[in-house]
């Protein structure tokens, strides 16, 4: 019941490097946004659900996207004038009920064979927040960040609902420590860059399996 992911380098470097460009100009972020996840959606293999795709439409992805983006210069802008640190830190926490919001809808608009398969993310906001600031405390642990991502993970998977197979994650913190620590190094010297992150990719697909929800306890 294991996922996989298998993509070409070729294929990959490009299609990063439009992305990276798209978001860049900031204009273009929701067209190859919309258009980069449902190529990766592809690339993903889970047993039982072929040909998987992302519903997503653009016009919705702009509209989330240039609307936080509107919020967040306002409150900048704000907190700019009143130099506020209360408004500042109103704009961290607005930045991230947009990505807990945009995690809802890209999980939601999953399909096989061009049918939505009903999922949905069942994560609270509070515990998503919580998780993102036990990440920044982590890092001044040198190494614990690897062990909170790997139980972020677990997390992520255990709130997903909507199928009759629980989605579990087996990666371990020390699994996840020395995978980095080699991506990281091999990135240094930038050409080996989209081999390293295809195995990583594929490392954390081969931990993560579909499994009987009465088979099977999350921890």
């Amino acid at each position: 019941g294991a996922l996989s992911v298998d993509f070409g380098i070729w294929d990959f470097t490009w299609r990063s490097i439009v992305l990276l460009l798209g978001l860049i100009f900031i204009i273009p972020t929701p067209w190859v946004l919309a258009w980069y996840i449902n190529w990766f959606m592809g690339c993903v293999h889970v047993p039982g659900r072929p040909n998987l795709s992302f519903t997503g439409t653009v016009g919705t992805i702009a509209l989330w996207y240039f609307g936080a983006l509107v919020v967040l210069i306002l409150l900048g802008v704000i907190a700019g004038i009143a130099d506020s640190r209360a408004i500042s830190n109103l704009s961290g926490i607005v930045q991230l009920v947009m990505y807990w919001l945009f995690l809802r809808y890209l999980v939601a608009n999953i399909a096989s064979n061009g049918q939505p398969l009903g999922l949905s993310f069942s994560g609270s906001i509070w515990a998503y927040i919580g998780w993102q600031i036990l990440t920044v405390l982590s890092i001044f642990t040198i190494i614990g960040w690897a062990w909170v991502f790997s139980a972020q993970i677990r997390w992520l998977c255990r709130n997903i609902q909507g199928t009759r197979r629980a989605v579990v994650f087996k990666g371990t913190g020390l699994e996840f420590l020395w995978r980095v620590i080699v991506t990281a190094i091999a990135s240094a010297f930038i050409i080996p860059i989209p081999w390293v992150y295809r195995w990583m990719i594929q490392w954390q697909a081969s931990q993560t399996e579909l499994v009987d929800r009465g088979a099977y306890q999350q921890p």
